[in-house]
């Protein structure tokens, strides 16, 4: 290499150098910049961890078996097909008593428009009185038409969770009231709403209603299972393990 050469390739690695110091102080500085402006950033990275808690409402009736069968429904509280499975689902968890469990996820879908609003209040009973969550529930199905898009169109946002809160506290407790209220201007109840709608997702479930036994998805999405269909599904489970239990028995003696 010539002395030429030489030099210049010395210039050229003093140039990169002093370029690759001006990038490092304007990455740093936006850097700076970046993070005093987003006083949430550290929280926003939090809230991409997982819940603390399993996602879903658990429904008994009283004790129910360790190894219980576990059914888990999807549901969107505005829904009418949602309505229409649960009359038979519950009659079915009533039969098997703690031989089955049942949990309940929601699923406020997008083109209901005030299925979210309807979901967050049931988080926000379930936070302040757990057994009011399935009655409410099945207050929003019983009068469901008064959150239908049509009945709310000319309603602002404001009007429809005042009249949200006023529909829900007789089951909640009266005595709540200003509590429920509240709990809507609470960022903790409206990212248990989303955690709801981002575990359905993740399940792969995109209507309602929806329904998983044991772990695996019942086939249908979107349409009710009656009272039979269940009992179809559910003896056959009930029957293999009791033969279980007996060949175990068979075995030790």
């Amino acid at each position: 290499m010539n002395v030429f050469g030489h030099s210049k390739t010395n210039f050229a690695a003093n140039l990169c150098e002093k370029n690759m110091e001006k990038l490092n102080l304007s990455a740093l500085a936006f850097l700076c910049i970046f993070l005093s402006s987003s006083p949430n950033w550290i929280t926003i990275q939090a809230q991409s961890l997982p819940p603390a808690k399993f996602d879903g409402f658990l429904y008994s009736s009283g004790r129910v078996d360790p190894d219980a069968i576990l059914i888990e429904a999807f549901f969107d509280p505005v829904c009418p097909d949602s309505r229409d499975s649960w009359p038979p689902l519950k009659l079915a968890l009533d039969h098997y008593g703690p031989r089955v469990s049942l949990r309940l996820h929601l699923l406020p879908l997008p083109y209901h428009d005030n299925a979210y609003v309807a979901s967050r209040a049931l988080h926000i009973a379930n936070l302040l009185n757990a057994s009011s969550t399935f009655p409410l529930m099945e207050q929003f199905f019983k009068y469901q038409e008064k959150f239908y898009n049509d009945q709310t169109i000319n309603l602002s946002k404001a009007s429809v969770v005042k009249q949200v809160v006023d529909f829900a506290t007789p089951a909640v407790g009266n005595f709540l009231h200003s509590e429920f209220e509240t709990a809507f201007n609470d960022r903790r109840t409206d990212l248990k709403t989303r955690v709801s709608f981002k575990f359905s997702a993740s399940r792969g479930v995109y209507g309602t209603p929806a329904f998983y036994v044991n772990g695996f998805a019942l086939p249908d999405i979107g349409s009710p299972l009656d009272y039979n269909g269940w009992r179809k599904i559910i003896d056959p489970l009930v029957s293999a393990k009791f033969d279980s239990r007996l060949d175990l028995l068979h075995t030790k003696f």
